[in-house]
């Protein structure tokens, strides 16, 4: 039915439409966990995204696993120790002027 080209295409097409569900969920869950952050520490969307990067940066752990994280502690009311004493310093540093791990 289908030759080796279109079968090779296909798959790649299959692939791309994985990878983009794939950004699409973990976009979702950045935009929440953004918004958690928000609600937290009354900061604006961009000091979130930067909150959240700093997080990431601070446990070196993957953005997307912050978020998700970040994401489920209104609903678990939890938050490992490393991860809320990251977000803390971090919302201290954008919302006192203390250095962040970047300077």
């Amino acid at each position: 039915m289908f030759d080796d080209a279109e079968r090779r295409a296909l798959a790649a097409l299959e692939e791309e439409v994985a990878q983009l569900r794939h950004a699409v969920t973990a976009h979702a869950t950045v935009d929440q966990a953004m918004g958690v952050v928000i609600a937290y520490s009354g900061v604006t969307p961009e000091a979130a995204w930067e909150i959240l990067r700093d997080v990431s940066q601070r446990t070196n752990t993957k953005l997307r696993e912050i978020a998700e994280q970040i994401r489920q502690w209104p609903h678990c009311e939890w938050l490992p120790e490393e991860v809320r004493g990251a977000l803390e310093a971090a919302v201290r540093a954008r919302t006192e002027g203390t250095p962040t791990a970047e300077t």
